[in-house]
């Protein structure tokens, strides 16, 4: 039983792999420099470009012809023309060299017919003499083949092919049919294939309201309470009510939301009067589109501008627009903030938004997904668990989707990608996903969502430059249930520095660009705004051919990090006391010292304190080589491997069923009233100790300032008094003399101490608060 925890940390843990990869292999066989990060895979590859002076099959004289690719078992066809006798197809078939059996490749062309289709004619491979090509090798140059009966004579018609074995290097790799994924439909061969994708370009819209003017309310006998509604597609936004109550309201309020290029919606201001609770009258909108903003790069104010509000009035039954009254704004994109759209603690990318502001690259990351093992069945497909997997990896701007693999649990991707890197601490992120769009539930699989098989990030600080890494980290999911592991992946990662002053010099360079600091967004703006920017860039992506989908991004940024966890919690306090058990350590140590528990010890700290207080400027330096030493005795144990997902600092492995079930918990919540009332209840004890915690801080706070408030005047008189004793003394004895009385004072022998507090902690804990005060 004692063995068990070891097990199951073992089976968490980060495991070093060696795969076979090109990276530091000299091998004439590998691929290309630029592309060794992942294992070869050999394919043989049939790019079939068009046909020629086909014959005619049907009675009619007409020809709809398609063309069959067949490797033994694997079958792939391209899609059919109807009555053309040249048709083009331009399609590229993949078949994988590991799964060949046959000995010879047949490209068959045939006519679609209603009942069955007729054979027109074919072309005969033989794998043996296919040629083999290695990029950066110019593409094969297509040729024409004749066609053949079944016999091998000779038939009208001709056919342009290219055929050749390569790897998935190849840059016809992406966009070929695979013969891996010979049972998915046609329809969603695009769900399936690798993408790269781009983020769209975020903005921060500042919207400074001034004043309007000339406001003509229904009702002139009343003093209207005049506000103005921000609106820029989903985003709503509202100033307070105007102070001045007149028809020329002032505001002079900053309104912050985020826009994505290109610029689809416009920002949409409305003026309205508060009639009554919830009966609000539009006086006037104004509508600017977001191409004609300007944009700001620093933190100069861009020029003010009056814009007319246009007000819809009836006039003997029909709509006419009026535009009688102003509104002055200042209005300007903010291109010199960085749009926060995941985590802070695990950013990808931390650069301005205008890219006039971009600093050069500092280097280069490489990444190869080369594998996955052990994965869980994550759904159902003819009675038996499968799961089609891809890969999804998140790094700045670029987003980048590996193949599916059909059911498979064991699958092998090998691609490799590459990233500029701006600055080393910042956070990659790769997930591993089951596709829900793969053809075999009819209307339901595209209604399906993809299922999370887990995630990785790796910090860049952490990488050791143009080191591999070859590692197979742990794919862990928490569920109501608890945790789970769902499998490993396998990846191969590589960081390039191109220069080691310039990464030295950017760890002296402020985190975010300057104008988080000169006009700084507080907590609750820029959590309302990151929420904003994470639903515009999922929705974007959500509408990529082929889409990556909303769950899929959502996790990858992190979307409900924000909300309340139990488990969090307790992980993060048991994080502050790790940190402050280096500090309560050094205090047991101090303690001991003080109590003479190792005589030599003491009298050794004896000596070094003697000598710091007859020679204080040795002070600081004795400190910095203390700390010096401690980081070179520490080298020998750095961290040799990228840190991982852990199940124990995030306590994942001791979880409640309960406390798991309320952070998987919809907001807001969807269980019974007596769930809830129950973790209402938890929360207020857990709450009442937090509470308990704050007032005895600022009991201790009030205490100081209590010392010289005069609230007791006799013992504001004992300090002010012991005060003035103190400086004086202090005066006329030199400071090593007081540091050696106060240090003996503090290292006296057990013998002359007593168990009771010292005077200064009783005269302290004497002081008034205000908590007598406390209702």
């Amino acid at each position: 039983m004692k063995r068990a925890p070891l097990a199951h940390s073992h089976e968490f843990a980060l495991k070093e792999t060696s795969p076979n990869i090109g990276a530091g292999a000299i091998t004439r066989d590998k691929l290309s420099c630029t592309y060794d990060l992942v294992e070869q895979m050999q394919y043989l590859y049939v790019r079939v470009v068009k046909a020629m002076d086909l014959p005619a099959k049907d009675v009619t004289g007409s020809l709809d012809p398609y063309v069959e690719v067949r490797l033994g078992n694997y079958k792939g066809l391209t899609k059919h023309f109807e009555k053309k006798s040249n048709p083009e197809w331009n399609q590229v078939f993949a078949f994988s060299k590991d799964r060949i059996q046959a000995s010879a490749l047949e490209v068959i062309v045939k006519d679609k017919d209603v009942i069955s289709d007729d054979f027109v004619g074919r072309v005969w491979f033989d794998l043996n003499e296919i040629p083999k090509r290695v990029p950066p090798d110019s593409p094969l140059a297509p040729q024409w083949y004749r066609l053949e009966d079944r016999k091998g004579v000779k038939a009208k018609g001709e056919l342009m092919l290219a055929v050749w074995m390569g790897t998935q290097a190849d840059e016809a790799f992406p966009d070929s049919w695979h013969s891996d994924a010979a049972m998915v439909g046609s329809e969603a061969v695009a769900n399936i294939r690798s993408k790269v994708y781009l983020s769209p370009k975020l903005w921060y819209v500042r919207v400074n309201v001034i004043e309007a003017q000339d406001l003509i309310p229904s009702d002139k006998s009343r003093y209207p309470e005049v506000f103005v509604k921000v609106n820029l597609g989903s985003q709503f936004l509202r100033t307070r009510v105007s102070q001045s109550k007149t028809i020329n309201p002032m505001w002079n309020e900053d309104l912050m939301l985020v826009a994505a290029e290109p610029f689809e919606e416009p920002l949409i201001l409305t003026v309205e009067d508060r009639l009554g609770p919830n009966k609000d009258e539009i006086l006037g909108r104004c509508v600017i589109p977001l191409q004609i903003v300007q944009r700001r790069l620093d933190h100069k104010p861009v020029n003010t501008r009056w814009f007319n509000l246009e007000k819809h009035v009836v006039v003997e039954g029909e709509k006419e627009i009026k535009f009688a009254s102003k509104i002055h704004l200042r209005v300007c994109l903010d291109g010199g903030f960085h749009v926060l759209d995941e985590s802070t603690h695990y950013s990808s990318d931390l650069r301005p938004t205008a890219k006039q502001l971009w600093k050069p690259s500092i280097g280069i990351l490489e990444v190869g997904i080369i594998s996955a093992l052990g994965l869980m069945p994550m759904k159902t497909r003819d009675g038996r668990g499968t799961t089609d997997a891809y890969c999804v990896a998140k790094y700045g701007q670029k987003w980048i989707r590996t193949r599916t693999i059909v059911d498979s649990f064991t699958p092998k991707w090998n691609e490799q990608y590459t990233w500029e890197v701006f600055d080393p601490c910042t956070v990659i992120t790769i997930g591993v996903f089951d596709n829900g769009r793969v053809q075999g539930g009819g209307d339901k699989a595209s209604e399906s969502k993809d299922s999370r098989i887990g995630k990785v990030r790796i910090r860049l600080s952490t990488l050791e430059a143009d080191r591999v890494y070859t590692h197979s980290y742990p794919l862990l999911v928490l569920h109501t249930s608890g945790l789970k592991k769902t499998g490993e992946v396998q990846l191969a990662v590589r960081f390039t520095s191109s220069s080691f002053i310039n990464i030295l010099y950017m760890y002296s360079q402020p985190l975010l660009p300057k104008m988080h600091y000169i006009h700084p967004l507080s907590v609750v703006q820029l959590d309302s705004l990151r929420h904003q920017a994470m639903q515009i860039v999922s929705m974007r992506l959500n509408r990529a051919e082929p889409p990556l989908r909303k769950e899929v991004v959502e996790y990858m940024l992190d979307v409900d990090s924000h909300m309340w966890s139990m488990r969090r919690s307790k992980a993060n306090f048991f994080r502050i006391m790790k940190v402050l058990g280096g500090l309560i350590a050094f205090g047991r140590w101090f303690d001991q010292i003080c109590n003479w528990k190792n005589p030599i010890t003491t009298v050794l700290i004896h000596v070094l304190f003697i000598i710091l207080a007859l020679y204080p400027e040795l002070i600081l330096p004795t400190i910095f080589l203390y700390l010096f030493l401690i980081g070179i005795w520490n080298f020998r144990w750095r961290p040799r491997h990228p840190p991982h997902m852990d199940t124990r600092l995030s306590h994942a492995d001791a979880a409640h069923p309960d406390e798991l079930d309320e952070e998987f918990d919809s907001f807001p919540t969807s269980r019974s009233p007596d769930i809830v009332r129950m973790r209402y209840d938890r929360l207020r004890s857990i709450a009442g100790r937090v509470q308990s915690v704050v007032g005895d801080l600022g009991t201790q706070g009030e205490r100081f300032q209590s010392l010289l408030s005069w609230r007791d005047p006799r013992a504001t008189t004992l300090f002010v008094t012991f005060c003035f004793i103190a400086a004086i003394v202090l005066y006329v004895t030199p400071f090593q003399v007081v540091s050696l009385l106060i240090g003996f004072y503090m290292l006296r022998h057990p013998r002359f101490r007593r168990r009771f507090p010292s005077v200064p902690l009783n005269f302290f804990r004497r002081l008034p608060a205000r908590s007598d005060s406390m209702l």
